[in-house]
């Protein structure tokens, strides 16, 4: 797969765990990135014209001047972040996220905030693609993204790890502050409109909801992730 963009290459190119095959890069592109991350090893560099790699991403890539071909990255096992979860862990769950934009910016979200993972269905979740990373700026490399079968199975898996399993609907009558408990807990959000499906929802500890104004109906995914992560990190700071 192609990363493009200099956050998201130099956080490819930080990682340990993803195996880098090639990079390309503008004149302007190389300094860039050389700036942000020094003199680090990586793939010898090839500097090209922009037409060049532009031939290898999706037509609109706003690339920076860098691309890095490399692997895709090994998949973290739902397991493995239930057995090693902090006391006072976050993890965030996307029902039915199908825009790679979106989930690269809930990405980034949990990053910022320190969330432990990201989990998602296989079937309604996108690849993650060039796009998804670019829009992660770097957290794809920091941030575990899952992909469970049955998303109802896997939140049942967090329940017996002492995860509070939070559905973020706009109609619950606690707010996430409320809804928030002292240990474990899991943000889960459906996609903007259809909000949780029915299973989901049933599934989940307790709903709450963002307490937002009446001139807008409802936060994009992304939106309402930070949103909710932020309230998070709030009530835990107090």
């Amino acid at each position: 797969m192609w990363l493009y963009g200099l956050h998201a290459v130099a956080a490819a190119l930080g990682n340990p765990n993803r195996h880098r095959r090639r990079l390309l890069v503008t004149a302007q592109g190389r300094d860039a990135l050389t700036a942000l991350r020094g003199a680090e090893g990586g793939p010898s560099v090839q500097v090209v014209e922009r037409t060049e790699i532009e031939a290898r991403l999706a037509p609109g890539a706003v690339h920076q001047g860098v691309a890095l071909l490399a692997d895709p990255l090994a998949e973290v096992p739902l397991a493995d972040i239930c057995a090693g979860a902090a006391s006072d862990a976050r993890v965030v769950i996307l029902d039915q996220a199908t825009d790679p934009r979106n989930v690269g910016a809930v990405l980034r979200a949990a990053a910022a905030f320190g969330a432990a993972a990201v989990i998602a269905q296989s079937r309604h979740a996108p690849e993650a693609t060039g796009a998804m990373a670019k829009a992660a700026s770097g957290a794809l490399e920091r941030v575990p993204l899952i992909r469970v079968a049955n998303l109802a199975r896997a939140l049942e898996k967090l329940k017996e790890a002492e995860f509070w399993c939070i559905g973020l609907d706009g109609g619950a009558t606690a707010t996430i502050a409320e809804a928030l408990p002292q240990g474990r807990a899991a943000l889960v959000l459906g996609a903007e409109g259809s909000g949780l499906r029915r299973l989901t929802r049933e599934t989940c500890d307790e709903l709450a909801r963002i307490p937002i104004t009446d001139t807008v109906e409802s936060l994009n995914v992304a939106t309402a992730a930070a949103v909710a992560l932020y309230e998070v990190a709030r009530e835990s700071s107090n």
